[in-house]
Order: C-alpha cells, then sequence, then structure tokens
C-alpha cells in the first residue's frame, strides 16, 4: 500500500505540497503501477468464467462498499455534489468498463494503442476545462513519452491505430473518456480525494450494472462461477481501492498534461508483468520504449509549465 493511501485511511486530510514534494508524483506512478499488473487476475476471472461486465460489477462494488465503510464522511458529503462530479464519475466508470471488454474481446496491442491516444485529447480537454497551457518544456516531455508508448506498442502487423471494429472502438472511447475523467477530477479541486474515489467506485460500478443486460452472463452462471475466485475477486478490490485513492492525490495536485504522461508508466508495468505472469519476451524496442517513458515521468518532477491567464 502507498504512503499516500495510508496517510487518506488514517484520515481525508491533504497533506502539504511544500513538506512533500514528490508525493503526487509518486502517487500517481504507484497508481500507473497497480493497473499495470492488474490485467492478470481479470484475465484469471475471464477464464474462469466470470464475464468483463460482472467482473466489473463485483470488483468495483466491492471497493465502493469498503471505501464508503471507511470514508464514511466523504461519502456523507456527496448529497450535494457538483454536476461536474456525476460526469467525472461516469467518465470514468464507462472507460474502465470499455477497457475491460476491449481488452477481453479484442486485440491487446490495438486496444492499447488506441487507449493511450489519451495524451492527445488531454492537451484540448485541459485547455477548454481548465485554461491550462502546455509550454515548450512540456509539449517535449509529452513528445518524449508519447515517443516511447508508440515505440513500445508499434508492431507492423497491428497497423496504424485506428479503428477497425467493436474492440478498437471501445478502446479509442476509454482513452478518450479517461482523458475527460482525468480533466475533471483537477477541476474538481475543492472535493477530497476520498470523495472522487468513491463517485469513481460508483460510476464503474454502474457502468458495469447497465451493461449486464447488453452482454452479460446469467446472475446464477456467474455467481457459480465467483464463488471458485472469490479471493481473486476480493483482491482486485482491495487494489482498486489504493489506487484509486494514489491516483485521486496525484490527479487533483499536478497539471492534467504532467499526469497523463506520467499515468504512461503503466505501459512498462504492464510489459514487465507479462514477461513475469504470462512468459512474453520482452523485444529490444519494448525496452526502449519503457526507457523513454521513465524519463519522461522522472522528468516530470523538474518541469514547471507556465500558468494560466
Amino acid at each position: 500500500m502507498c504512503n499516500t493511501a495510508k496517510e487518506l485511511i488514517v484520515a481525508d486530510v491533504k497533506p502539504s505540497l511544500k513538506a512533500f514534494p514528490s508525493a503526487p508524483v509518486w502517487a500517481l506512478l504507484a497508481g500507473a503501477a497497480t493497473w499495470g499488473v492488474v490485467w492478470y487476475p481479470y484475465r484469471l476471472l475471464a477464464q474462469a468464467g466470470l464475464d468483463g461486465a460482472w467482473s466489473t460489477v463485483l470488483t468495483y462494488g466491492l471497493s465502493l462498499v469498503v471505501g464508503a465503510a471507511i470514508f464514511r464522511r466523504a461519502a456523507a458529503s456527496l448529497a450535494g455534489m457538483p454536476v461536474l462530479a456525476i460526469v467525472m464519475g461516469a467518465a470514468i466508470g464507462w472507460s474502465n468498463l470499455a477497457y475491460v471488454l476491449a481488452v477481453i474481446d479484442g486485440e491487446v496491442m490495438r486496444v492499447l494503442l488506441l487507449f493511450y491516444l489519451a495524451p492527445l485529447w488531454t492537451v484540448p480537454l485541459a485547455r477548454v476545462l481548465l485554461g491550462e497551457r502546455l509550454g515548450a518544456t512540456g509539449m517535449a516531455v509529452m513528445a518524449l513519452a508519447f515517443a516511447g508508448a508508440m515505440v513500445m506498442l508499434w508492431h507492423p502487423q497491428v497497423g496504424w491505430p485506428w479503428p477497425r471494429g467493436r474492440s478498437d472502438w471501445l478502446g479509442l472511447a476509454a482513452g478518450f473518456l479517461f482523458a475527460l475523467g482525468n480533466v475533471l477530477v483537477r477541476k474538481l479541486s475543492g472535493m477530497g480525494d476520498a470523495a472522487k474515489s468513491i463517485v469513481i467506485w460508483a460510476g464503474v460500478t454502474l457502468a458495469g450494472l447497465i451493461q449486464l443486460p447488453l452482454g452479460g452472463s446469467a446472475p446464477s452462471v456467474a455467481f457459480e462461477a465467483a464463488r471458485g475466485v472469490m479471493p481473486i475477486v476480493v483482491g482486485i478490490g482491495v487494489a482498486l481501492v489504493v489506487m484509486s485513492l494514489c491516483l485521486q492525490y496525484g490527479l487533483s495536485r499536478l497539471p492534467a498534461n504532467r499526469a497523463i504522461v506520467i499515468l504512461l508508466f503503466e505501459l512498462v508495468v504492464a510489459a514487465l508483468a507479462a514477461y513475469v505472469l504470462a512468459g512474453e519476451v520482452l523485444r529490444p524496442h519494448e525496452w526502449i520504449g519503457g526507457g523513454l517513458i521513465v524519463a519522461a515521468s522522472l522528468a516530470n518532477g523538474w518541469v514547471k509549465e507556465p500558468r494560466a491567464p
């Protein structure tokens, strides 16, 4: 569990940025690292017969229950939450569901490539919604990270990142909604980190429930499959609580354009996890691309962007 999550469990407070200048960056890296390995237990759930919609509902539903119980004050404060908070929860909720469904049904490389066009969506969204201007240095760092992503994910047989089917469109939509949700997290600066996390857990759970009649298994089939993999479901649910708290802490305290670059660190972790857990061999271009992403993520700690007018 990252230090940020421990602090939030003790009390829903915001540590001083002056005392911990690098804490938001480390929080985002921890969240990205967690998401970079969580695909594996989701794959185990799919192999056990629990489809993407049901696994999303069960894991995020568990996160919602646990989080609301731990952060009762934050949950109570949501009675008067702004409309933007609902939009944020819906955007990230559908983003998470779309990503899970796309990875299960489609070509993983194409889905990842389309999803990680998110930095391109973040630039105009952050400019319109937050008034953030991306300076020359920040643009160079983003270009470095995006180049690393393209180097890691490019395969001649995959082709250019243009949607060809349902899973491709899901991946593209997931990336856009992910960017929109992250920008709104930054805009909702008055909400606490725990409150934002609860809204997001509820948003993902609701998105999964809406999806169930459209393609989920029958409840009897899903519950029977879940009985045999309940430890995995619980493990994912707990990991999602920690990951969400880390992400909300970092996203609320860093410019959206910088945050989206740091989150590309997930690709490096995912590649290493694929090697260790799935026996996939890392090729030279994946090491090179991963190095570029790590360099860009670390460089973000020293970048100072111009303030919005």
